[in-house]
């Protein structure tokens, strides 16, 4: 075991995929010999060289449709895009190349590839830096969506998804990055693509969340149960793209109240998928109208007044209250 943040346990994760299967190829702006913006990469090319650890011109759109010929001629590449609002640029190649390939061909093309994209506020980055926009992809069949909360996690789910057969999109918290440090085995491990995992118990009231905002959540979380005879479950959803439905409806059906947290703009957002789901399939078993905590319908505002745009600990706290009070 050893202690790693989450910018450490991805490129640890890099490192050891690309010493155990040399069709593994990273790709991106500046990922060589700066490793990268957030240095997710450094020290990879010169182990590597340059023939798989690829700086490539600033185009999102080449660095994605590459990724895909790639993937479909047998490499295993994982594509960096340096902030996720830059996705706009492959929207393309992402929903209707990538996501389709497998589709399209009849089975006889796979797109086995990984593009990973650091997203989220409270790091004072100007819009189209920011922005958690993983609600754009779950319109896409054929893809997967990915946003760990922890370096555990990290390592684990990287090591799913480069290995994984399918298109698999990973976002990586920027708040996240640095934050803190956890115990990592340096042993391979895996953690299944489309298992959440229960952070916490609780027979009052289920907290579904993922990415950045778990830490902030459990804090809250923590708080009310000090304070208040309350005791509340967290599920961290680790995948968006497949959702866990199974663990969700048996939470709230256990529970009996539920609350989606998610940094994402609040309409046509994860939440929204979240809940119907839940009316679907767990109606009967609630005893209070579903909440949800998110962004707002705007762009990503200036970073002097983000803290109050992005789900913020009152936010939180205000919703548990509201759906607690029924």
């Amino acid at each position: 075991m050893t202690a790693m943040t989450m910018i450490e346990a991805i490129n640890f994760t890099l490192k050891k995929e690309m010493e155990r299967d040399p069709r593994v190829i990273c790709l991106g702006e500046d990922i060589g010999k700066n490793g990268g913006v957030f240095r997710a990469t450094d020290g990879l090319q010169a182990i590597f060289g340059e023939d798989r650890v690829v700086d490539t011109p600033i185009a999102e759109s080449a660095i994605v449709g590459t990724a895909v010929g790639m993937a479909a001629r047998g490499l295993r590449p994982v594509a960096e895009i340096q902030f996720f609002g830059f996705i706009y640029e492959a929207m393309d190649q992402m929903a209707a190349q990538a996501a389709r390939l497998r589709f399209r061909s009849g089975g006889v093309l796979g797109a086995p590839m990984v593009v990973r994209a650091p997203y989220g506020g409270g790091v004072k980055t100007p819009e189209l830096h920011s922005d958690s926009l993983e609600g754009l992809f779950l319109h896409s069949p054929g893809l997967k969506v990915v946003m760990p909360s922890s370096p555990y996690d990290a390592k684990g789910l990287l090591t799913a998804a480069i290995r994984d057969n399918d298109p698999v999109l990973f976002l990586e918290p920027m708040k996240l990055y640095r934050a803190f440090k956890q115990e990592v085995p340096e042993e391979d491990y895996i953690i299944e693509i489309g298992k959440a995992k229960v952070v916490k118990d609780g027979e009052d009231l289920t907290v579904i969340t993922w990415g950045q905002t778990v830490p902030l959540v459990s804090k809250v979380v923590e708080q009310w149960e000090q304070e208040q005879p309350v005791s509340i479950e967290i599920i961290d959803l680790r995948t968006v793209s497949p959702i866990d439905e199974d663990t969700i409806i048996a939470s709230v059906q256990k529970t009996g109240r539920a609350m989606i947290v998610h940094e994402a703009v609040k309409t046509g957002g994860p939440g929204a998928e979240i809940s119907a789901m839940i009316n679907e399939k767990a109606l009967f078993h609630l005893s209070a109208p579903i909440v949800r905590v998110t962004s707002f319908d705007t762009p990503y505002p200036v970073p002097s007044v983000e803290e109050d745009w992005l789900p913020n600990a009152d936010r939180i706290s205000q919703g548990i209250r509201e759906v607690l009070a029924h």
